[in-house]
């Protein structure tokens, strides 16, 4: 789906989870893509076995079978930027070498010498020189600092993206959930914007334009008020705010025009400045004033490269790696905050087939994601995920076309039909958290056309919120959207619960049932649309299958 919905400032986008991820060994050497490079495991003699937070210190265990040789004796523990690489960072501390050896360090949280979202590695001084001995590692713990964590507001899966600020509407519906975009270029400036508002961070001044913060301020407020969960996808684009461009990664500056761009990990300067935007935002929206934001999501569609995530290099390797430095950053620091948030990466539904040859396919970046993060510290991440119909303005979403969504794992597309592939897939004991819990999936932006038909929209969001609300490991499932939009339109995409002129299509009032005790009337309705019994679809999981456009082919 290479895609289809322009983002616009001030308006609410679903985004979030559920994907699949694959561990693989380690790789020797290094990959090169067409504009950089990534260095990968060597097969290192030390292994990192813990990085953890304990009080105002971190303490990191280490081990190996065989002590490798060097010209003191010692392990050093050095603390590299996300940009940093080998030994070029700080040695932070060291210890006689053995088969086994601990590190202990201050934390130094939010101060000019923080070590929160570094990465650490082991060196051994070896004929004059440091040679690395170990993979990198992060701190796997970041919410034992969490000093404002605020109860979750977990309360149903049934979300919608709005496109007013009128709570009736949505008690109407039923909605537990809401989700809204950030675009990072909008809250910050300068020291000379009138009513900037200052906030040190690590030591540093950072400015937060007061309007565009305002906005946000009053969404997450809104939300608190009225008792819908907040989902927040932390957005990169390009503006002419000149405080915004260290945001911008060095690969992503060249004069390609896409909604969402590369984060900088790659200098201090726009490094430093994504610690404290995160830190920020996870102070701001955790308890306090103005409410909470349970759910973050880093990025959207992040691998759809050319639209979403953009970066000039086409290197899988080289791509995965910096987004992950940027998703660890923004892990970090916002559960060093808030200890039950939830932080999400973001793909799409283009699991083995691409509709644009310069994205990548979404197994394959996740696959890669999930090698990174076991590699250097497994943690508590979320997958959110978009299951659309393939192609997106296809109206019968319990019977796909068979070239298209298939029911086995190597399926072109994964969408509602077969969305529990997805969840099958994230099951496997090598996806699953450091506690041995299956992660967190989210449904943050899903919906259905009318255009061919009204009842068949009905019938498709009674179908797939029935296969969400059967499926345990599906957290959100959120509709995109209130209302049609009309460039969509131009593309049979009509996936509103309301048309332009603001009436209710049926779609509203089946969706509205959904999880309530009116649910099983409209599954009646729904299951004489489709021809079979939607809570047996569901159940048995009962894969229909076409072979052309029409329903009957």
């Amino acid at each position: 789906m290479k895609k289809k919905i322009s983002l616009m400032k001030k308006v609410m986008v679903a985004v979030s989870t559920a994907a699949a991820v694959l561990c693989g060994a380690h790789l020797a050497g290094a990959v090169s893509g067409n504009a950089g490079t990534v260095a990968l495991a060597e097969g290192r003699a030390v292994t990192i076995d813990s990085c953890l937070i304990q009080g105002k210190e971190i303490v990191v265990n280490v081990s190996c079978k065989s002590v490798p040789g060097s010209d003191d004796g010692k392990f050093y523990l050095y603390a590299d930027e996300v940009y940093e690489d080998g030994t070029v960072g700080t040695v932070v501390a060291s210890t006689e070498s053995g088969k086994s050896a601990t590190f202990t360090f201050p934390l130094n949280y939010n101060s000019s010498e923080s070590n929160l979202s570094k990465k650490f590695l082991v060196a051994v001084k070896k004929g004059g020189s440091m040679n690395q001995v170990s993979d990198e590692h992060y701190i796997t713990n970041p919410e034992s600092n969490a000093y404002q964590t605020a109860a979750r507001n977990d309360h149903g899966i049934k979300g919608i993206l709005p496109n007013d600020a009128e709570a009736s509407t949505f008690k109407d519906l039923g909605v537990a959930q809401m989700v809204y975009n950030l675009y990072m270029s909008d809250i910050v400036c300068d020291a000379t914007t009138p009513g900037a508002i200052l906030f040190n961070y690590d030591g540093v001044d950072y400015y937060f334009s007061p309007t565009g913060i305002a906005q946000y301020d009053a969404f997450v407020q809104w939300c608190d008020i009225s008792g819908f969960q907040l989902t927040m996808t932390i957005l990169n684009n390009k503006t002419d705010n000149p405080a915004a461009a260290d945001l911008i990664h060095p690969l992503s500056r060249d004069a390609h025009v896409c909604p969402g761009y590369a984060m900088n990990t790659k200098e201090e300067g726009g490094t430093k400045h994504l610690k404290a935007i995160a830190a920020f935002l996870a102070m701001r929206y955790s308890s306090g004033a103005y409410g909470t934001v349970d759910n973050w999501v880093i990025g959207n569609e992040v691998n759809a490269r050319t639209e979403w995530y953009y970066m000039s290099s086409d290197n899988l390797e080289l791509n995965v790696n910096e987004y992950v430095k940027a998703f660890r950053i923004f892990y970090n620091e916002i559960k060093a905050v808030n200890a039950n948030a939830i932080i999400y990466n973001s793909i799409d539904q283009e699991w083995q087939r691409k509709s644009n040859p310069g994205c990548s396919l979404s197994k394959d970046f996740l696959d890669r994601f999930n090698y990174y993060m076991l590699r250097e510290g497994n943690v508590d991440w979320g997958l959110s995920f978009h299951p659309y119909n393939a192609p997106l303005y296809d109206p019968y979403t319990w019977k796909q076309q068979a070239i298209y969504v298939t029911n086995k794992i190597t399926t072109p597309y994964i969408t509602m039909e077969n969305i529990y592939l997805l969840t099958d897939y994230m099951c496997q004991s090598k996806f699953l958290n450091q506690y041995g819990q299956v992660r967190n999936i989210s449904l943050s932006e899903i919906g259905f056309t009318s255009d061919y038909g009204d009842d068949y929209q009905a019938a498709s969001v009674a179908y797939a919120y029935t296969m969400a609300a059967n499926n345990p490991y599906i957290k959100s499932f959120i509709l995109f959207r209130e209302t049609d939009d009309a460039h969509e339109m131009e593309s049979h995409i009509a996936q509103g619960l309301k048309r332009l002129d603001g009436t209710k299509k049926p779609a509203y009032d089946y969706y509205k049932a959904m999880g309530t005790a009116e649910q099983e009337t409209y599954k009646s309705k729904a299951s004489a649309i489709i021809g079979a019994d939607i809570n047996s679809l569901v159940a048995n999981r009962t894969f229909l299958s076409r072979n052309g456009w029409n329903l009957n082919d």
